[in-house]
């Protein structure tokens, strides 16, 4: 679809003439530059003060069928643009140039006219010259330009510069004589017949020195014409020619414009250069830059080297188009990620053959080859691109139907219930669960294609596609394995701090206990200890009471032996009746003292059967203690050891089916998972040899201490 032509409410200055420099107005390149349709130029060069602003005008008035503004300003600066759809031909745009006047006495430099009229006649594919009607010989004179246009003009790049050459890259030429008049002698003459008059050599001596110019005029443009304009209006209606309707104009002169405009719309053609190929105004643009280029750096402007600047350009950016072309195609055509490789070829090759009819139809012939292994190279990229979208978007969607279906698991993780007994098998079966829908989840992409395709090799394509799909389910278990068992190990070591705490709490319940007996025993000790006093006291008591009969029995003996020897009868009685109650007392004697040593013995007997009694009980917490300890610690090795091996063959599996990359991936957990337990293992042999020994040492300490 080719773009229109913008919209031009006044002319634009194309090219600046500023202090006799050449500089290009980068707002009218713009609209150059977005006018992809053919071009028919009409540049408009003459003498200054001639009315070549006024003939354009008029042009694109009659162009778009309204009325337009005032010219720029009454002597036109540099050359100035109007763009306009083209009003016969469809498809194709009018540029109009209103240059610069030629011949001004107040420049600076007369070289100055030189590049306005050489670039207009490079950009033009019809030059219209106007100027006022004279004699012949003084309108030749202001075309002095054509007499050493092969010195700034080139057709080739090399230095040979046969006449056709310049015949076949300037554009046609159309004379305009304004305000023409014919003398009252002279008969009616057409505008050819009378162009060649002026380009008929002459006799006379006077003539002659115009007669190359007039060659060149010939030979330079084969295709001419002219039109023979009168004036508009007449006398002092000249000063407001700018604001008169077009029935306010003289009928002969509204017939005549009308012949030169019908001539231009119709005759003048689409600009082309050298190898054919129609000018667009993205060209025009171009060649306007390359040949200012040229001009201020004080070379040549050559046709040849532009044509080669303006292909590699356009080339270059039929191209990028292309490229552009496909690249949107595709971003339409496709919904990422495919089901399949070959469903995204299939689009590929459709959006290939399009861009290259796109470059096709945009390139110019020059070096088409060479662009088009260019543009395959780029489009080969393109696709190289999409595909890896493809695979990231088949990837993301693996992940977050991974991601769904792990939903349930994350629950149970985090209510606990993988950790709880039986919570292995548990995770297994949810797991495996998971695996299968997972497998006959639609719509995951091209990373769980098993099909081969023609696009990337067959069997070894849907090979590597399963290999792949299998890397993006090894990396997603392996990142949830790493969370589990860190939540594994988090869980065994709460219950080891649990443990712990429990075996603190244990601890300190047996020392209260002890401390309580110890408390108990010293209560018991010091209640026997004061029996056993009170019973010492009482036998210290009887063994004085023992001396003081003892005392009193020999002084009683004494006496009766004195009595005896007084009665020796009556001693006897009364030495029995003696000796009788002193058997009785000692009688008495022994039975106190067996009381005595009864009452000992069971005081020491209670003493010793309560310390047995203490130390059973202490004995027995603490081989209750002991054997709870033992019970705990199998018990976290078994679940330790349980979830370890677990876990390792489930990363010995991976590795079984990994390779590369991902195979080295879950080994490094594997080795991760046997070397982090290692610390706990270490506790739970350290609490073992270390601080249950201590413990029981404790425990007896105390209960030694008791007894």
């Amino acid at each position: 679809m080719e773009t229109s032509v913008p919209p031009m409410s006044a002319p634009l200055c194309l090219v600046h003439n500023q202090d006799c420099r050449l500089s290009l107005n980068p707002a009218a390149l713009a609209i150059l530059g977005s006018v992809t349709q053919p071009v028919v130029v009409v540049a408009v060069v003459g003498p200054f003060r001639t009315g070549k602003s006024f003939l354009v005008k008029r042009l694109a008035q009659k162009c778009t069928g309204s009325l337009l503004g005032n010219a720029v300003q009454m002597q036109t600066k540099g050359i100035w643009m109007r763009c306009l759809p083209h009003p016969c031909k469809p498809g194709v745009a009018l540029v109009l140039l209103d240059t610069e006047g030629l011949g001004d006495p107040h420049k600076e430099d007369s070289r100055n006219d030189a590049w306005i009229f050489t670039l207009a006649l490079l950009l033009s594919s019809t030059l219209v010259y106007n100027s006022m009607h004279t004699t012949g010989h003084r309108m030749l004179e202001y075309l002095w330009l054509l007499m050493d246009l092969h010195v700034r003009v080139r057709a080739q790049a090399d230095d040979t510069e046969p006449a056709d050459e310049f015949a076949r890259v300037f554009p046609g030429f159309v004379w305009v004589v304004r305000d023409f008049m014919l003398m009252e002698s002279e008969q009616p003459i057409s505008g050819d017949a009378y162009l060649e008059r002026i380009l008929r050599p002459q006799p006379w001596r006077m003539m002659q020195k115009y007669d190359e110019l007039q060659r060149r005029l010939r030979n330079f443009f084969p295709h001419h014409k002219l039109f023979m304009l009168g004036q508009p209006v007449a006398g002092r209606a000249l000063a407001q020619l700018e604001v008169l309707q077009d029935d306010q104009l003289q009928p002969q002169f509204r017939q005549q414009e009308e012949a030169f405009c019908q001539h231009i719309w119709k005759e003048a053609p689409v600009k082309v250069l050298l190898n054919s190929s129609q000018v667009t105004g993205r060209v025009l643009a171009r060649l306007a830059e390359t040949y200012v280029a040229a001009i201020s750096t004080g070379s040549v402007p050559c046709v040849e080297s532009a044509l080669t600047v303006v292909v590699e350009a356009e080339n270059s950016a039929a191209v990028e188009a292309a490229v552009a072309e496909y690249r949107q195609g595709m971003e339409q055509g496709l919904v990422l990620p495919t089901a399949s490789h070959d469903a995204l070829m299939a689009v590929h090759r459709d959006w290939k053959q399009h861009a290259g009819a796109f470059f096709l139809s945009h390139a110019f012939a020059n070096s088409k080859q060479c662009y088009q292994a260019l543009l395959m190279d780029k489009l080969e990229a393109a696709k190289e691109e999409f595909c890896r979208r493809n695979e990231e978007a088949s990837e993301q969607r693996c992940r977050a139907v991974l991601q769904e279906l792990w939903g349930d698991m994350e629950l149970r993780v985090q209510r606990g219930d993988y950790v709880a007994p039986g919570g292995a098998r548990l995770f297994q079966e949810d797991l495996k669960r998971v695996l299968e829908e997972y497998k006959m989840r639609p719509d995951k992409g091209v990373k769980v294609s098993r099909g081969g395709g023609s696009g990337c090799g067959g069997n070894g394509c849907a090979s590597w596609r399963y290999h792949q799909a299998e890397a993006v389910l090894k990396e997603f278990l392996r990142v949830k394995g790493l969370e589990m068992t860190e939540m594994w190990i988090d869980w065994v070591d709460q219950q080891c701090k649990a443990v712990l705490a429990e075996v603190a709490a244990a601890t300190q319940a047996v020392e209260r206990q002890l401390e309580e007996h110890r408390q108990q025993q010293r209560v018991e000790l010091t209640k026997m200890r004061v029996v056993k006093e009170k019973v010492e006291l009482r036998i210290c008591i009887l063994e004085k009471q023992q001396e003081a009969t003892l005392a009193e029995v020999a002084a009683i003996k004494k006496a009766v032996e004195k009595q005896q020897e007084a009665m020796p009868a009556e001693g006897a009685a009364i030495k029995k009746a003696v000796e009788k109650q002193l058997e009785e007392q000692q009688q008495q004697q022994k039975v106190m003292l067996a009381e005595v040593t009864a009452a000992k013995k069971a005081v020491e007997k209670q003493l010793e059967q309560q310390q047995q009694v203490a130390l059973a009980h202490v004995t027995a917490l603490q081989e209750a203690a002991e054997e709870r300890w033992q019970q705990w610690a199998q018990q976290l090795q078994e679940e330790q050891s349980l979830v370890l091996s677990q876990r390792l063959e489930e990363l010995e599996a991976r590795l079984q089916e990994g390779r590369g990359r991902e195979a080295a991936a879950p080994q490094q957990m594997q080795k991760e998972d046997q070397t982090e337990p290692s610390w706990r293992s270490t506790l739970l042999k350290f609490l073992d040899k270390v601080v249950v020994p201590i413990l029981i040492r404790l425990v007896n300490s105390v209960v030694n201490n008791g007894a």
